[in-house]
């Protein structure tokens, strides 16, 4: 009898791994928030995506 082996997209220690990753994206984030204030914590977002896609 043959026997279908099911294959998983994405395995669970990848998703741990990327969930991992956005939680210190998120907490790196909000750190910078806190100790700069919005005015340049959006400023500096604006001219990182600036510099990236010109």
């Amino acid at each position: 009898m043959t026997q279908l082996v099911e294959r998983k997209l994405f395995s669970k220690n990848a998703l741990y791994i990327a969930a991992a990753l956005f939680g210190l994206a998120l907490a790196a984030s909000i750190v910078l928030w806190a100790k700069l204030g919005t005015a340049v914590f959006f400023e500096s977002i604006r001219t990182g995506l600036a510099y990236c896609f010109g």
